[in-house]
């Protein structure tokens, strides 16, 4: 069985245009990335999928592998699709996609997702989740009431039941309150996908504006509704991404230090 990692990057960013080539550590941003995904142990190639030209030929400088892609993906996840489609794979390969702005991701987080999507229940799709942490706000940016901060509920088999940018599930017993944070699961943005999976949730899109897909601006709303398993790994800690500026400066300081 071959496993890929794939990992879209734009130039365009609406919050920081052009991070995935900021560079103050001595690397590019989408170098830290490409670098963290290498390491997982049971990725056999990673690839980054790009239609900038300028990314591209950062990628080739530090040679890594760059596949160019159309530009008018809707998401993401199209993006890694047509790189998918392009390297002749049979359908229970996996694909793992990784965001362009994931620099501190934890390559053991990737293997236990990628171990988790061979075990019985062989779902065709799987993502990681993390708790809030206990220690964090309970209102306001960065807390499970933010609407930037997708939750995720899981069931007894550790398959998603909802993804929501709302306070799910509510907490009835305290009026609305979050009085520990870490009784929520963050979902963050790391996907496997069955080969088979991945081509067919690409090929259908759903054009109603009352789909919850819509509704909530999540594409894995869809997947669910179209009957899709999508089994979610818990790890103890969040990875850091990078939206903004301010992000990336904190970031530099940490990779700073630890050089």
């Amino acid at each position: 069985m071959t496993t890929i990692a794939v990992i879209p990057a734009r130039y365009a960013s609406t919050r920081f245009c052009g991070k995935a080539l900021a560079n103050k550590t001595g690397k590019y941003l989408i170098q830290h990335v490409y670098e963290r995904v290498c390491e997982a142990t049971l990725i056999g190639q990673t690839i980054v999928a790009t239609d900038d030209d300028r990314i591209a030929r950062a990628i080739e400088s530090f040679g890594g592998n760059v596949a160019m892609t159309r530009a008018d993906h809707p998401s993401g996840t199209d993006r890694v699709a047509e790189v998918a489609l392009s390297l002749g794979l049979d359908d229970k390969d996996l694909v793992v996609n990784v965001q362009g702005d994931e620099p501190e991701i934890d390559p053991a987080a990737l293997d236990r997702l990628l171990v988790r999507m061979d075990e019985g229940d062989a779902c065709p799709i799987g993502t990681l989740a993390a708790p809030f942490n206990e220690d964090g706000p309970k209102e306001g940016p960065g807390s499970p009431r933010d609407p930037n901060c997708v939750k995720v509920v899981v069931n007894r088999l550790g398959h998603a039941m909802y993804f929501s940018r709302s306070l799910v599930p509510y907490p009835r017993s305290t009026g609305g309150a979050v009085d520990r944070p870490s009784r929520w699961l963050l979902h963050l943005g790391v996907y496997s996908f069955r080969f088979e999976a991945l081509r067919a949730i690409t090929a259908r899109r759903d054009d109603a504006g009352d789909s919850l897909e819509r509704m909530e601006a999540l594409e894995q709303l869809r997947w669910l509704d179209n009957g899709f398993h999508i089994a979610v790994v818990e790890v103890n800690h969040p990875f850091v991404g990078i939206d903004t500026l301010e992000d990336y400066e904190a970031f530099v300081s940490r990779a700073l230090a630890v050089q």
